[in-house]
């Protein structure tokens, strides 16, 4: 037995009723199945997924996000695959249901698209009640952060995900999103493309009040403080000290980590 969903890429994915063996290809939906219920379901993970740490290693790697082993989820039986527009390359989730397997992707642009997603994921794996808790609870952390962002008004922050060029994401990015809820101000929001290369002496002239170094996708260390050392008496972050290293993980994973993350994530721009 079988339903018909659309998912977030437009495509008509004939889903079983009871998923009972689901691979995922995305590190923060992975952590989002086991907080659902679904490790005794779970046949497949990519080598990035990290988290819940004892329970990831114990499940088979399939690659990962964009080059999956084909081969080996094949030979997994799958008969759900979780996907993400981004992370995950067409041609692969093309190629996964031309093998008859049902792929279903997600892509999440926003924090109350993140927590969605959740509800989603119930649906589709049978899991609605513990979904639907999960869900109500980041709601909840969702409107109170939002609320006291609102009060205290815009930090302006810059959030770079790259160096060699230096890149950083635009408002149509989950980034921006996360930081744009917890009262961060993305200087910028207005380019056209969603990460775009930008350089220190643009960062400079916009005046970012905090600094947001994370450990991915590029890994930002203390010494890459350098870069920054012609501009550290013209960046008001680096004159007061508010450069803030952080796992990346509190920006770009949707799923049951959202509330820790705006609240943390607040704290750091706020402080």
């Amino acid at each position: 037995m079988s339903i018909d969903v659309v998912d977030a890429a437009g495509r008509r994915v004939c889903l079983p009723v009871f998923p009972s063996r689901i691979i995922s290809l995305v590190p923060s939906i992975t952590e989002t199945l086991f907080v659902l219920g679904l490790g005794e379901r779970l046949v497949g993970v990519t080598r990035y997924c990290t988290e819940p740490s004892a329970s990831v290693a114990q499940r088979p790697k399939v690659g990962g996000q964009k080059d999956p082993d084909l081969k080996t989820i094949q030979s997994l039986r799958p008969d759900l695959i979780v996907a993400n527009v981004e992370e995950n390359r067409r041609e692969d989730v093309d190629a996964l249901a031309a093998m008859g397997i049902a792929v279903y992707t997600t892509y999440p642009r926003t924090v109350e698209q993140g927590v969605a997603m959740i509800r989603d994921l119930g649906r589709v794996t049978r899991t609605d009640e513990e979904a639907g808790a999960i869900a109500r609870s980041l709601e909840e952390v969702y409107r109170g952060i939002s609320a006291e962002a609102t009060r205290q008004g815009p930090v302006r922050s810059f959030c770079p995900i790259w160096r060699r060029p230096y890149m950083s994401i635009n408002r149509d990015t989950y980034i921006h999103d996360v930081l744009r809820t917890c009262g961060g101000e993305n200087i910028f929001a207005g380019k056209s493309e969603r990460y775009p290369q930008i350089s220190l002496a643009e960062v400079a002239d916009l005046k970012p009040e905090v600094i947001l170094l994370s450990d991915e996708p590029y890994r930002f260390l203390p010494r890459h403080l350098e870069d920054f050392k012609p501009f550290e008496d013209v960046i008001p972050a680096l004159m007061t000290g508010r450069v803030h290293f952080i796992d990346g993980k509190l920006l770009s994973w949707y799923g049951p980590r959202i509330g820790e993350s705006l609240r943390a994530l607040r704290a750091l721009l706020h402080s």
